[in-house]
């Protein structure tokens, strides 16, 4: 073999490897991206609407499979396009779904089709209306939406300020919280 020949087949290892390299990068990429995309998104929690069961500061996954086969159901923790600024996702719980009705009155009590509501992840927090808000009880929750509201109601600009929100704008369900570690659990 003549010197010519062994540094053309080096420089041909040099081009695989370099196209290998090329090829895992783009495949991890493209992989991250579908599963960021399809799969599930990581969140940080930048408010109290949810506590105590999500509080400021907490990382949260939320899953996007569930709803690729059913739609969210209520005591569902749901990401959904914020329906005043666009690009901003909110989390909430669901509370309602479509031909339910809530209604709000003044003894802090949440009825879902006349029924009183045991919310324990509510830790005793009164649900009131909001007094910056449009919205009348009773209120049907429309086809096609979801009613949304944060655990912590007296913290909480959700479907009693907004609305209902179309089931089109839900993100994900949110699933688990993975930071801080001593918060680290699945949500419910």
């Amino acid at each position: 073999m003549s010197a010519g020949q062994h540094a053309t087949d080096s420089h041909g290892g040099i081009l695989r490897t370099f196209f290998s390299i090329v090829v895992m990068v783009a495949f991890v990429l493209g992989l991250s991206w579908a599963l960021r995309t399809f799969v599930f998104t990581a969140y940080e929690i930048p408010s109290g609407s949810m506590e105590e069961t999500i509080m400021t500061g907490d990382m949260v996954f939320a899953e996007k499979v569930s709803y690729y086969f059913r739609d969210p159901e209520p005591g569902d923790i749901v990401t959904f396009t914020d329906p005043e600024i666009p690009g901003r996702t909110l989390i909430k719980r669901c509370i309602a779904t479509a031909g339910q009705t809530i209604n709000i009155t003044g003894d802090g009590i949440l009825y879902i089709d006349g029924v009183a509501q045991s919310e324990a992840y509510t830790h005793g927090k009164p649900t009131l209306p909001l007094s910056n808000s449009s919205i009348t009880f009773p209120y049907t929750v429309p086809q096609g939406c979801i009613w949304v509201m944060g655990d912590n109601r007296t913290n909480s600009q959700d479907s009693r300020y907004f609305g209902a929100v179309p089931t089109s704008s839900v993100t994900g369900r949110g699933v688990l919280v993975y930071w801080p570690v001593s918060e680290f659990g699945v949500l419910e």
